[in-house]
């Protein structure tokens, strides 16, 4: 199972978080230390995840309960654009195999990462809020992306302009240049979720050592922007985007990590 488990190591020690320039919920900017962890090099992608779904009969990607995301005016739209995901069975979407899974919700998430774990003999699980930052980061101090101050289309897959949205969809994970930690897709391509509860002034309260987000909320988190963003500010490292706990959609995925010690 060593190849579902692709991973970067990030050196242990401290960063700086947030944004002073970002949205209210990134200030203030503050130092986080964080020890040393594993992160996966690119977003789960529907091969990784169809042997998952494989093995486990867990549910293959599909629409269920339309989420709290998606409003009676946005059925028909959510529906359309969802169905170029849909699996076959246990089987992804063809051509799509080395595609970063969507239509997973964070529950989802939980259960893969517990799967590999056990697979695989290491603690997966998902990424905390402050460790994909840092890694979105990519050693990188106080830039808004991975890559620098600017906006670059050959640095990530969004959105050229709102009104090609209809032709445009995931890529194939890696096909974009990775950040300073070798890793894919820290912005765009698709959402990605973390393990933290979402709490709008958590960052005047944060921890210092390893901050794991608050007790308990009634958001989750989910970074980095995706290909359906036309809006380059979802890309920055330091955007945290809340959603309901039962969101899934056409643009959320996941990555792993775990911790070594």
């Amino acid at each position: 199972m060593a190849d579902l488990l692709d991973v970067a190591r990030i050196p242990a020690g401290e960063f700086l978080m947030g944004a002073e320039d970002g949205e209210e919920d990134e200030r203030p900017a503050h130092s986080a230390y964080l020890d040393e962890f594993c992160i996966g090099t690119h977003p789960v992608t529907n091969e990784e995840f169809a042997r998952f779904v494989q093995e486990t009969g867990h549910p293959a990607p599909s629409i269920r309960s339309l989420p709290a995301i998606v409003s009676p005016p946005l059925e028909a739209d959510f529906r359309a654009r969802a169905a170029a995901y849909f699996w076959t069975g246990s089987t992804p979407p063809q051509g799509h195999e080395q595609h970063p899974v969507t239509l997973v919700g964070f529950e989802d998430a939980q259960v893969y990462c517990r799967w590999l774990a056990s697979k695989t003999n290491k603690p997966v699980r998902l990424p905390t809020e402050a460790e994909w930052e840092k890694a979105a980061r990519g050693g990188l101090e106080g830039q808004k992306f991975p890559w620098g101050n600017t906006l670059d289309s050959t640095f990530a897959h969004f959105l050229p302009r709102p009104d090609v949205k209809a032709e445009h969809g995931t890529a194939p994970v890696g096909s974009y240049p990775p950040n300073g930690f070798k890793l894919h897709d820290m912005a765009g391509n698709v959402w990605e979720w973390v393990s933290d509860w979402y709490g709008a002034k958590y960052y005047a309260r944060a921890q210092y050592l390893n901050p794991q987000g608050p007790e308990s909320g009634l958001m989750r988190l989910v970074r980095g922007g995706a290909w359906v963003n036309a809006d380059g500010r979802y890309l920055r490292c330091a955007c945290r985007h809340q959603v309901p706990p039962d969101s899934y959609a056409y643009s959320i995925g996941f990555r792993v990590a775990y911790s070594l010690r």
